[in-house]
């Protein structure tokens, strides 16, 4: 205790003192030594003995975003027979020899019901990816070339072979051409079509839930009463989702209530394979999400991270459906979003090496940043004349603020510094 003496005592002399009660510092919610780094809460997510999600075969053209569950193998050769290369002449190299040559024929690139014959002493007029005629190893370029008439003349030399595609010089049937756990991208995509690859097999797209709670928050368009604000983080949540190619989710709204949150857990837990909260994630008496979701059996793998902003972010598990409860402003869902349910996502869809995927660049001018926490900061990119990105800090950075996503491409991650950090100071970044 501490005693103090009452200065506006009304009589001389008289004294009158108060107690204030010292509490230790370990108690205070949300302390620092309650927070763990960003380094350690995605370890944690990583170690929380979450498992890929089983395989099935899907048609290749269904299959943009999805992770490969198990090697992705060419149908046929690719090339599948022997090419031109160019447009040009079909030839036999020893013909080349000759003034002149005959001009046989026309060799479209198209299908053919048999290889097209090249007589000898004659030349083939041929196109891009046309079927090497039978007898020719060698496509003469059309500029390297005099027509007259029926008649070619090559006046400069021609190596043997030159501008043929030889069949499986690219890759031969059955070659690997992407491993598990590779993100079907649109050009891993065009490369499996043009081996043959009609079906791959990937695993289940993720199935979610989203839980948006807190009375004060309505769906965008529903008329609003005075305290009550538009909902972003369902249309944020929604588009990034999309966007990464997840389809398969249900998006509802909870009221401040326990009964109703504990229910709305339980469902979610029960009917997805990842679940994701808005809000009700800190101390208040309404932030209900995690006692709820331990009475329902679930088991935490971190509250509180030494960041800012998303600090209260809250993970658990119940029989290996992972929890994300994030805090309730929108940059805070989006930085949780950005990096704790990225490395989540990429868990359960099975990816070789999950995200977050850093980046590095250098910052334009000094910033400030914070003693004791990580500092999430959007930004907007630039590149220098080296070619080199240039981050450059923009206002608006509260946790309730979004619009400066309007100029924003980078969500940099600034480790705590007393001082802040100098100009030039080279720093990791995500892509927004």
């Amino acid at each position: 205790t501490a005693l103090r003496r009452n200065p506006l005592s009304p009589r001389m002399g008289e004294r009158v003192y108060f107690l204030f009660k010292v509490v230790p510092l370990t108690t205070v919610s949300f302390s620092l030594h309650d927070m763990i780094p960003v380094e350690e809460a995605l370890r944690r997510i990583s170690g929380a003995g979450l498992r890929p999600l089983p395989g099935e075969s899907v048609p290749l053209l269904q299959a943009l975003g999805r992770v490969l569950a198990e090697p992705a193998r060419a149908a046929r050769d690719r090339p599948r027979v022997d090419q031109s290369a160019m447009d040009g002449y079909a030839v036999r190299a020893v013909d080349l020899e000759n003034a002149s040559l005959l001009v046989a024929g026309v060799v479209a690139a198209t299908g053919h019901d048999h290889r097209p014959q090249l007589p000898p002493g004659t030349a083939l007029r041929i196109f891009t990816g046309g079927l090497l005629p039978e007898n020719a190893d060698t496509v003469v370029r059309q500029e390297w070339t005099v027509r007259e008439g029926d008649r070619l003349r090559v006046p400069q030399p021609v190596a043997a072979g030159s501008d043929v595609r030889r069949q499986a010089e690219e890759l031969s049937a059955g070659t690997v051409i992407a491993d598990a756990g590779a993100r079907l991208t649109p050009g891993l995509l065009a490369a499996l079509a043009m081996a043959g690859v009609e079906h791959v097999f990937v695993h289940r797209t993720p199935r979610l839930a989203l839980l948006m709670t807190g009375d004060e928050v309505v769906p965008l368009g529903t008329p609003l009463r005075l305290g009550q604000v538009p909902d972003a983080n369902g249309p944020l949540l929604s588009a990034w989702l999309r966007t990464w190619g997840c389809t398969s989710f249900t998006l509802a709204y909870v009221p401040d209530r326990v009964d109703a949150v504990r229910e709305s857990l339980d469902r979610a837990l029960q009917n997805s394979d990842l679940v994701i909260t808005t809000g009700g994630v800190s101390v208040g008496d309404l932030d209900y999400v995690p006692a709820a979701a331990e009475t329902l059996g679930a088991e935490r793998i971190l509250w509180k991270v030494a960041q800012k902003p998303g600090m209260p972010l809250y993970v658990a598990q119940r029989h290996g459906v992972p929890l994300f409860g994030l805090p309730g402003n929108p940059a805070s869902v989006l930085v949780n979003l950005l990096s704790y349910v990225r490395r989540g996502l990429d868990v359960l869809e099975g990816l070789s090496e999950s995200g977050p995927h850093f980046y590095r660049g250098r910052l334009a001018q000094a910033v400030r940043a914070d003693a004791a926490k990580h500092l999430w900061l959007r930004m907007k990119l630039l590149v220098s004349p080296d070619g080199s990105v240039v981050l450059r800090n923009l206002p608006r950075q509260s946790s309730h603020m979004l619009s400066n996503l309007a100029e924003a491409q980078a969500l940099v991650l600034l480790p705590p510094a007393p001082d802040g950090w100098p100009g030039g100071t080279e720093v990791s970044w995500l892509p927004l």
